[in-house]
């Protein structure tokens, strides 16, 4: 089967690996363009690049997905199958150059969390359950029939970057499996009810300032399901500083919200209903720290107001 597989990060990678194990080696990988990474800036390809770099894959890397050169370039390839993981939105002249379609990972149980955000934002609204799905493309994004869900649980504190990294390697699974379904032609896929459908837009920097007037669980929620990265953050004075794990503290407190309420049991701070407690902080510009570590070299102390 002749297989494009489309696909930029870290993400994107098990997935290919996995193909390829698996005697289904793309004929052609179509990634992202090379960048500066790293604090050296240095131009480096992306990771899925040098996979298909070390496994001797013809790449294509277009500046626009939209440009009628790349389509053509796509069709002349003559695809059975296009396989599409964290990549960018297609549209219908490349996905629809496929003998028997083209088909997406998504991070969440569509028709869950559709957007650019899923896994931010099942964490964020406190979801205890989530997983990958692989459904075949169609114009509008998210929207397309499900081939298949793998659902995994979600703990009390886990945060975006390990629920990423366990939904990376379910995801590999899903497109082996999915792959393979469509080879035999066993691959039944079924209508998403719009119905059920919630969002996950794209993270914006004030989604990411942490709202102290909300409870406890809320603000641990975003928290965690914005760490590692961006980072959720929040002002103390003029400084600016990234809150990245916590757990739920007190049920409730007297203080108003974002009052340091203490710092004997690493940094307490209370929220609109009860409190949480800080496990790891970072200043602006600074290392990560644990919160015993950074209130022995930054002055925080009860009382103080974050905001």
């Amino acid at each position: 089967m002749r297989i494009i597989y489309m696909g930029t990060p870290d993400f994107a990678v098990p997935s290919l690996e996995t193909l390829i194990a698996n005697d289904f080696k793309p004929v052609c990988v179509v990634t992202g363009p090379d960048k500066p990474r790293g604090r050296g800036r240095k131009w480096s390809p992306t990771p899925v690049k040098k996979i298909a770099t070390e496994h001797g894959i013809p790449v294509m890397q277009p500046e626009s997905v939209k440009d009628p050169a790349f389509a053509a370039d796509v069709a002349a390839l003559q695809p059975d199958l296009i396989v599409v993981v964290a990549f960018r939105i297609l549209p219908p002249a490349v996905f629809g150059a496929a003998r028997l379609g083209a088909f997406n990972l998504h991070a969440s149980l569509l028709p869950a969390f559709r957007g650019a955000a899923p896994i931010q934002r099942a964490l964020m609204a406190g979801a205890t359950r989530t997983g990958v799905t692989t459904f075949f493309l169609k114009e509008k994004v998210d929207t397309g029939n499900v081939i298949l869900r793998k659902e995994i649980p979600v703990g009390p504190n886990e945060t975006a970057g390990s629920l990423h990294d366990r939904l990376m390697m379910l995801g590999a699974e899903a497109v082996l499996e999915t792959v393979t379904r469509i080879q035999a032609g066993t691959a039944i896929a079924l209508e998403q009810d719009d119905r059920l459908a919630t969002p996950a837009p794209k993270i914006s920097k004030e989604d990411a300032r942490i709202r102290w007037d909300e409870k406890a669980e809320t603000v641990h929620n975003q928290i965690r399901g914005l760490s590692p990265m961006p980072g959720a953050w929040t002002m103390h004075g003029e400084v600016l500083m990234k809150i990245l794990r916590t757990r739920v503290g007190r049920p409730a407190t007297s203080a108003a919200p974002g009052t340091v309420v203490s710092v004997t049991r690493g940094i307490e701070i209370a929220c609109g209903k009860g409190t949480i407690l800080v496990d790891e902080i970072q200043r602006e510009g600074k290392a990560k720290l644990s919160a015993e570590d950074f209130v022995n070299g930054y002055r925080i102390v009860t009382g103080d107001r974050l905001g």
